[in-house]
């Protein structure tokens, strides 16, 4: 079953305080509480003035999903997005296509024709593929965690 969720797309500048410390609580308690990485999540990318926060929210106004977008030469000369996660609550239904379709949609807004780099998960390269992303990297470990850089390439600029 697929929940209900509302797409908003906000630069930092943009956030409220509460949606500021709703996401970064979420990040921590995803990638380092049950991932267990200890790592300072709040890196000083979310405050770009292009970085862009996507959340997902639940009928109720929960967070429940949740990605950061951020523009080519900062993480990658590509543009990129990371800090893809589903809250524990809302795994299982099926939110990680529309969150990237979401994403995917938003690139093409504001960076059109744009080639996408993203560093995955290793166990996720298959599914990042069906979104045309292939492998640009050999794996890698990142805080204790198998990685691979993929590529997807922009339609050309318009």
């Amino acid at each position: 079953m697929t929940a209900t969720v509302t797409w908003q797309a906000k630069r930092y500048a943009d956030l409220s305080l509460d949606e500021l410390y709703e996401l970064l609580q979420l990040r921590s308690q995803v990638f380092v509480i049950e991932q267990d990485c200890v790592y300072l999540d709040p890196d000083g990318k979310d405050r770009h003035p292009e970085a862009v926060h996507l959340m997902g929210r639940a009928g109720d106004g929960r967070l429940a999903a949740y990605l950061r977008i951020l523009p080519a030469g900062l993480s990658y000369p590509q543009v990129s997005f990371g800090r893809v996660l589903t809250a524990a609550e809302f795994r299982g239904q099926r939110l990680g296509g529309p969150l990237l379709e979401a994403a995917l949609i938003e690139i093409e807004r504001r960076w059109p024709g744009a080639d996408i780099q993203i560093g995955a998960q290793s166990h996720l390269q298959a599914y990042y593929g069906r979104y045309g992303f292939e492998p640009a990297s050999e794996p890698y470990v990142e805080d204790g965690i198998p990685h691979i850089d993929l590529l997807r390439r922009g339609r050309g600029a318009g």
